[in-house]
């Protein structure tokens, strides 16, 4: 017995790979960002969960526009709403730590002060829904499955890991490349969803099904009607139940989602009773439309909570693929043509702000002229950016009378910009090149209940000399379309992390511009924009990431990648009343509706009772 367990504890020396003699070892039962963990070892729960939360019922909410998949991971097929669920990964994070998780699978992780790799140590109790144990196997074909026949972002996330072993059954090493985010690398290991590599011995991972996956998570497939429904039960057996990190949560025996091909629609079902939660992100809805009988009678909930996470970056984006949008200039004049102010007095009942910056809501936007700290950052790649990143202050979108036509000043200064450009009035009063092509673009949209804010914004381009061809689509083909970056300007939003890093390579990064499937819808390729985000992951301390955040938001609003929409710092939620949750303020990170709160029968029964819902 001392023979085998001296073996053991010799390999995984052998194993630790080289460290500096100043480089402590770290041993822990959570990582974060920047060191600091709120919860101790050993603690009992979340601060924001109820811990004797009830279990039961069943939740259900809406998707938009059809899925033909349960395989969320690969670029094949639409995938079904929540179809992560099936899979643990080795910790998890909270939503009231920005840059924390905790053990999960894994009950400790084991990384030097550089960070330069990491030893999970599995739980031995670890289950796949069949029985079967997790191993550290699986963790090293999780990570192999996912480079190799994964999204292709990846391929740009894995950049940096050197090696994935498993040293033991329930022990895995990743090992990475010394001049990686190693800052960050750790966390992105502890994120891995797990798959099983012996039911994948007879699947092709890359093909997307129907079929419920095998994984170790909470929820099992219960139905699915192809495209219209989809219904998860929770596991009665599910091995981690009991754990801290999921005491208080995953309270609903059901989580249902109903798939509805238009909005409007979607939100005549709900005021049917035929779903029973509902985000709204309609302003006129929001504003006129819940008046109806259930919410008059006290049986639909209707509230307006606080979010603060950073706002994220909706806007229209710009295919860079494109030639046409080559120039800056021809970006930044079809931008101007967008009428806010009128937008939002006219058809948003003044409910929103105008975005302006790609973390909008926090305290990583960039605000003024550059700072000596961001000046230090963006000097050494002056070659690389606009003159006005350095002598302008950040770019904030032009403002227009509020009236329904961009006013004349904004027209007139749009028009100047693409003059400049090469793009010249013609006779049919579209503009032309000096080769004679005409400035003619393509705005997706795949929601008709969008069509009332681009009218007018498109009205406002032909006025400024732009063929503009509105294209309407369906979800599923606006997705097809955009992963293969066959769009010319697109609708995208991005919830930006409250901690920016490595997951910035596959939105913003040169790697991912031609990588079909990948986050950077817009192809950005720009040696500055890659090498300060580089710089984010690097950095040591909070105020320093937070520095070179606002370098990168002040670059890429210069560059005028995307013509920014709007926001709201808050959620507007609309729920039948039957479902609870653990405080009126909900965490900082997220609603947590489908985990955190619960279901109360009794509510429910006078609910259908009154015949309220189905």
């Amino acid at each position: 017995m001392f023979i085998r367990v001296l073996a053991v504890i010799l390999a995984l020396v052998l194993n630790l790979g080289p460290v500096a003699a100043q480089d402590k070892i770290i041993r822990a039962h959570g990582i974060s960002t920047f060191g600091d963990l709120k919860y101790p070892e050993g603690f009992a729960r979340f601060d924001y969960v109820n811990p004797d939360a009830p279990k039961g019922g069943t939740f259900s909410t809406w998707g938009f526009g059809t899925f033909d998949s349960l395989t969320p991971y690969i670029l094949k097929g639409t995938p079904a709403g929540l179809a992560t669920i099936f899979f643990d990964s080795l910790m998890v994070g909270t939503l009231d730590e920005p840059d924390a998780m905790y053990g999960l699978l894994a009950h400790t992780i084991e990384y030097p002060e550089s960070r330069a790799w990491a030893i999970f140590h599995l739980r031995p109790e670890a289950r796949f829904s069949d029985g079967t144990p997790v191993t550290a196997d699986d963790v090293v074909f999780s990570y192999e499955i996912l480079r190799d026949k994964g999204q292709p972002t990846y391929k740009v996330l894995f950049k940096d890991f050197d090696r994935v072993e498993a040293i033991d059954p329930l022990t895995v090493k990743f090992t990475f490349k010394p001049d990686g985010a190693l800052r960050e690398l750790p966390m992105t290991a502890a994120g891995l969803p797990v798959f099983s590599r012996a039911y994948y011995a007879s699947r092709d991972f890359a093909e997307s099904t129907l079929e419920p996956p095998l994984g170790s998570g909470p929820y099992l497939l219960e139905n699915v009607d192809a495209g219209r429904s989809v219904t998860y039960k929770r596991r009665d057996d599910y091995w981690a139940r009991d754990l801290n990190v999921n005491r208080g949560q995953n309270n609903f025996d059901r989580l249902s989602l109903t798939y509805y091909a238009d909005y409007t629609t979607a939100f005549e079902g709900f005021k049917g009773g035929a779903y029973m939660f509902r985000e709204e992100f309609s302003s006129i809805l929001w504003a006129t439309g819940y008046d109806f009988p259930a919410l008059q009678k006290g049986q639909v909930k209707r509230e307006s909570v606080p979010d603060g996470r950073p706002a994220g970056t909706q806007g229209w984006w710009f295919n860079l693929r494109r030639p046409v949008f080559a120039d800056a200039r021809v970006r930044q004049a079809i931008g101007m043509a967008f009428n806010f102010e009128w937008a939002n007095d006219s058809l948003f009942f003044g409910i929103y702000t105008r975005t302006d910056s790609f973390w909008e809501n926090s305290t990583m936007q960039a605000d003024g002229l550059p700072s000596a700290a961001e000046l230090a950052l963006l000097e050494p790649l002056r070659a690389d950016l606009p003159p006005e990143v350095f002598t302008a202050p950040a770019v904030i979108p032009a403002t227009s009378a509020s009236d329904k036509n961009a006013d004349r000043r904004a027209l007139r200064e749009a028009g100047a910009l693409l003059d400049a450009a090469g793009w010249t009035v013609g006779a049919d009063g579209i503009r032309v090149n000096a080769a004679g092509e005409r400035l003619s673009v393509e705005m997706l949209n795949d929601s008709a209940s969008f069509e009332r804010i681009m009218t007018p914004y498109i009205e406002n381009l032909t006025r400024l000399g732009v063929e503009v061809r509105a294209t309407r689509v369906d979800a599923a083909e606006a997705e097809e379309r955009e992963k293969k970056f066959d769009f010319d300007i697109t609708t995208r939003r991005y919830a930006m992390s409250q901690t920016p890093g490595i997951e910035l390579r596959g939105i913003f990064g040169s790697d991912a511009a031609d990588a079909q499937g990948s986050s950077n819808v817009a192809g950005l390729k720009n040696p500055a924009v890659d090498a300060l985000i580089k710089v984010i992951e690097d950095a040591k301390t909070r105020a320093d990431l937070e520095t070179a955040v606002k370098a990168l938001d002040r670059v890429l609003r210069a560059l005028h990648i995307w013509v920014p929409q709007w926001y709201k710092p808050s959620h507007s939620i609309a729920y039948f009343d039957m479902y609870e949750r653990p405080n009126a303020v909900p965490p900082p990170n997220g609603i947590g509706e489908a985990s955190i709160w619960w279901f109360n029968p009794d509510k429910a029964a006078a609910l259908q009772a009154a015949g309220a819902i189905r």
